[in-house]
């Protein structure tokens, strides 16, 4: 199964639409993950109609209605392994720890918020992976996705993608 992980796009805020690089990842996903901040509805129609799965959380730049058909936490079973996804984690400092804390049932937490890519593992096992943003890079030199497969209850190939600098 391959994965696309995307969060903080703030479509339309940040950017008019999604980098056409992602939208060919969406077509060779089988499932879209998605950490919050969409800002507007419209990116989640798309990406419904286009992608084989979305699996997504609302963010806390999101409004009522992506609040409405999103969930402030996304669990799902993929291929054995147990996903969740958030919007956020807190501070980077002891986040594996209380992560694995406050998700003892879950496999790889994917979560988004501060535009920072992040790919870390907990000592329960636990994997992190925050995409960054696609759209609005802020401090980093480039705006970024993943890509990942999951085979077995194995998560293999997690590569962060970067796309031409934006301003």
């Amino acid at each position: 199964m391959r994965l696309l992980l995307i969060a903080d796009t703030h479509i339309p805020n940040r950017a008019r639409d999604l980098p056409a690089r992602v939208w060919a990842e969406v077509d060779r996903a089988d499932a879209v993950i998605h950490a919050g901040d969409w800002v507007e509805p419209g990116l989640l129609d798309a990406l419904e109609e286009r992608a084989g799965w979305v699996i997504g959380c609302w963010g806390n730049n999101d409004g009522a209605e992506l609040r409405r058909r999103l969930p402030e936490r996304a669990e799902v079973t993929l291929e054995g392994l147990r996903f969740t996804v958030v919007h956020e984690t807190g501070a980077a400092t002891g986040r594996e720890a209380r992560m694995a804390r406050e998700y003892p049932d879950c496999d790889v937490l994917v979560f988004g918020h501060s535009h920072i890519p992040w790919d870390s593992t907990a000592r329960t096992g636990l994997r992190l992976l925050n995409p960054g943003s696609p759209t609005d890079r802020r401090r980093q030199p480039y705006c970024t996705y993943m890509t990942a497969e999951v085979h077995n209850a194995t998560l293999t190939d997690v590569t962060l993608h970067q796309l031409q600098r934006r301003a």
